[in-house]
């Protein structure tokens, strides 16, 4: 498996203050609301949920007591809460929270090492628009698929896959031979960036028809394909091309 852990940054030219708020807010709400993920009661409150975003209506269902095949052992699990808050918000909030270490620290790290990029080409106002708009964007994508393929639409969903996917279909068209080290096994090597998320992209697909074909592992792929079309579709929009390079004044005494 590759996974990306840096890229080329020499053209960047402003600090990417959003992405590094992105970051800190994905990791505060995991560690202060979430409690590292074992506060279901405010994680359900505030993801998205394909019936709420389909009906407008705040849905609220039973604990169930569920027993691990695995372990033997019997725990609950609570139902879907009250939202605090109208419920399309969701598609914005359940972008901001993570289902376990694994979930935030994969997402964190794509954020990162690509995040960077967009930020310095779009400025920063027009990077967190583009942000947040390809994440409701890729959320819509999972709440129709639900509704396509008939699953559970009182699965909640949530984390910010949808819209790093959205970053990273605008890389790839922004940045498509751009080198990207990633690590494979315990070796790290620099790959072309179409490389690395043309592989990516084309696992996302190949598991989405595996959840169309009931082999489904609770992974919203279609909110990972949904954000990276948008991002490469919308990025030409708030692109505000390569900077103009700095040419340096000239004065009596030469170049300074």
């Amino acid at each position: 498996m590759l996974l990306p852990i840096s890229d080329d940054n020499h053209d960047r030219h402003i600090t990417p203050y959003i992405t590094w708020a992105l970051i800190a807010i994905n990791i505060f709400v995991f560690i202060y609301w979430q409690a590292f993920g074992s506060d279901l009661g405010f994680t359900y409150a505030f993801s998205t949920v394909p019936a709420e975003i389909l009906t407008n209506r705040d849905w609220v269902t039973e604990s169930k007591i569920i027993r691990d095949v695995a372990s033997g052992k019997s725990f609950e699990m609570p139902g879907l809460q009250i939202t605090p808050i109208p419920v399309y918000l969701t598609l914005i909030t359940s972008m901001f929270m993570h289902g376990s270490l694994t979930h935030i620290g994969g997402n964190m790290l794509y954020l990162w090492v690509f995040g960077d990029n967009l930020e310095n080409r779009m400025g920063h106002l027009r990077y967190l628009v583009f942000y947040l708009l390809t994440g409701i964007i890729a959320s819509l994508a999972h709440v129709f698929f639900i509704q396509f393929t008939g699953a559970d639409p009182l699965i909640p969903s949530l984390g910010a896959s949808g819209a790093i996917s959205g970053i990273m279909g605008g890389y790839l068209l922004l940045y498509p031979k751009r080198k990207v080290n990633a690590l494979l096994g315990w070796i790290i090597i620099a790959i072309p960036s179409w490389v690395a998320l043309g592989l990516w992209i084309l696992l996302q697909v190949v598991s989405g028809f595996g959840t169309i074909g009931g082999h489904g592992d609770g992974v919203a792929y279609m909110a990972h394909i949904g954000g990276f079309v948008a991002g490469f579709i919308l990025v030409k929009i708030f692109d505000k091309g390569k900077p103009k390079s700095i040419v340096p004044k000239q004065n009596r005494g030469g170049f300074r």
